[in-house]
């Protein structure tokens, strides 16, 4: 996504939203396809990633967009069930403004395009409502536009050698005929088939 292409993160957003007021509390501590994430700590990541996007997406530079991605585990928030759906609607608002998609942002520490961060928000929307589902065993249909910029993005990131860090592993091989969906999370390391561990 270059230029002043723009995408209506709300579909996804209310996808993800959905997927969230779905997970009961005695899930929070099952493993997710994020190795080093619970599902209390990828929902803990999903508010602060929602935070940290709104705020690149208004320009508002500062602590929430400065801080790069670090070895520690996000906290969830107290009030997680109306943190969450505030600041996912937030996040959305703010993207619908075409003045987020033009100039310079900064997301995670790092200066980039706003059409660019703008791509990175529809990817983590993307894969970590995957990540969600599969975890607490929902049903999962992301909005087809997200996932397609989620699926270009990852894909460019693929062909550059550009795997991010922490919960981005290595591309895992998936069929050219398999759904986008499957594609685009081996894209992002994980593994289509993955299933919650036994207990």
């Amino acid at each position: 996504m270059t230029g002043t292409t723009t995408l209506d993160l709300g579909p996804q957003v209310r996808v993800v939203a959905r997927l969230v007021a779905g997970v009961p509390d005695a899930r929070l501590a099952d493993r997710t396809p994020c190795p080093a994430y619970t599902v209390g700590d990828l929902l803990g990541h999903l508010a602060g990633l929602a935070v940290a996007f709104r705020d690149a997406a208004r320009k508002d530079l500062g602590v929430t967009t400065d801080t790069a991605p670090g070895p520690v585990v996000p906290a969830l928030p107290v009030r997680w069930r109306e943190v969450l759906p505030e600041v996912l609607g937030e996040l959305a608002e703010a993207w619908q403004d075409p003045a987020a998609w033009t100039g310079t942002t900064r997301a995670g520490g790092v200066d980039l395009p706003g059409a660019v961060a703008g791509a990175v928000a529809a990817d983590e929307l993307v894969v970590h409502g995957w990540d969600l589902a599969r975890a607490t065993g929902q049903d999962y249909a992301p909005d087809p536009a997200a996932l397609r910029a989620s699926h270009a993005f990852l894909l460019a990131a693929a062909a550059q050698g550009d795997r991010g860090g922490g919960i981005f592993g290595p591309v895992v091989p998936v069929r050219d005929d398999a759904p986008l969906l499957d594609r685009a999370v081996g894209l992002s390391g994980r593994d289509p088939l993955w299933t919650p561990p036994a207990p």
